[in-house]
């Protein structure tokens, strides 16, 4: 009786570790998984808004410039780190403004204070007719960021800055490509950012005719 009652409780302390191993690896697991699904959305969103990027048009309405770096974007009082006209607005009773849109990502200061770093919003603006100043949405996407960066790709460098609106550089159309950098905070200076690229698709036309080589 003393054996089975010893063996039995060896059994008992057994299956107990086991029980809360496992319940500690799953409550690292949601952990891991709660953290990680903002930045998948984000990422989600932000790949949409570039690949349906509009084309800079001189004098349209309905389209608009494509800007990054410490960009000054207009009901915004702080500068923003891009500034894109997207085709990704939804149509609905409220909003009855087309497709195009304005949509600015910036890095704000924390309002919890509860994480280190601060909040990465997205701003969007959906009517562009207006002669007042526009009203803005601003949407959180992550909170704890450290740094986020923005880098254009003009077929043979990456560039920091790209304003489509300059016309003193040959930077008036959209890049080839998009890359950016997400620092999130609290990982150490030895973190890797959260990276994303993203190739541009969309083209303004112009009036030049191609030249091709005899020997292509």
């Amino acid at each position: 009786m003393i054996l089975a009652i010893g063996v039995a409780a060896i059994v008992l302390i057994a299956a107990n570790a086991v029980f809360f191993t496992a319940l500690h690896l799953r409550d690292a697991t949601s952990d891991a998984v709660d953290a990680a699904s903002p930045v998948d959305q984000a990422l989600i969103i932000l790949r949409h808004d570039l690949q349906c990027a509009v084309p800079p048009k001189t004098g349209g309405i309905l389209s608009g410039d494509f800007k990054i770096g410490n960009v000054t974007s207009l009901g915004i009082s702080d500068p923003v780190a891009a500034e894109i006209y997207t085709a990704t607005g939804a149509l609905s009773d409220k909003t009855p403004w087309g497709e195009i849109q304005r949509v600015t990502y910036e890095l704000k200061s924390s309002t919890t204070g509860s994480t280190a770093g601060r909040d990465l919003y997205r701003s969007v603006t959906r009517n562009l007719l207006t002669t007042a100043t526009p009203d803005v949405e601003d949407q959180l996407m992550i909170r704890g960021v450290d740094s986020v960066q923005f880098s254009a790709y003009d077929g043979s460098q990456w560039n920091d800055s790209w304003d489509t609106t300059d016309t003193t550089s040959a930077n008036t159309n959209l890049p080839v490509a998009v890359r950016v950098d997400i620092q999130l905070a609290g990982g150490g200076k030895n973190a890797s950012p959260v990276e994303m690229l993203v190739p541009i698709d969309s083209q303004s036309r112009t009036n030049s005719t191609s030249t091709v080589g005899a020997g292509s």
